[in-house]
């Protein structure tokens, strides 16, 4: 497993990139669903770095694990900013045109439905969000 604990800031969304990029490369990951992994990492640490702390910066931890012998790969998220539970927002509805759309969600539910599975957990003070993703051969 590998890990990075990072300041959850908007500049540091590279390192957290090129981090999760490099071990998805190592794994051999087809390059459509490593798109689709980075496109879920980003939409999740730019959330913890907009919204995680509020009055100060604060850090993440993410961690990234291979599973099922490079098969699958779970990457998780880990602060202490306020309380959030991204799961429970209610999905938008995506029948309506952007004009009629309200603002936000979209980027959680696309998480939502391009991971195989997702989870959420406030425990100790802590936010845990994980995702997994399974990989082709």
């Amino acid at each position: 497993m590998s890990e990075l604990n990072i300041a959850a800031t908007i500049e540091n969304l590279n390192d957290v990139m090129t981090f999760v990029t490099s071990i998805l490369e190592e794994m051999s990951c087809p390059v459509k669903e490593q798109m689709t992994i980075e496109i879920a990492v980003e939409e999740m640490f730019v959330n913890v770095a907009h919204y995680a702390y509020t009055t100060k910066t604060g850090m993440v931890r993410i961690k990234c694990l291979p599973l099922d012998n490079n098969k699958a790969v779970e990457i998780s998220f880990e602060d202490e900013g306020v309380p959030f539970n991204p799961l429970a927002k209610e999905d938008p509805d995506t029948t309506l045109s952007v004009e009629e759309r309200p603002i936000g969600g979209l980027g959680i539910y696309m998480v939502k439905k391009s991971m195989d599975n997702v989870y959420y957990e406030y425990k100790d003070g802590k936010n845990f969000f994980r995702m997994r993703k399974n990989i082709s051969a």
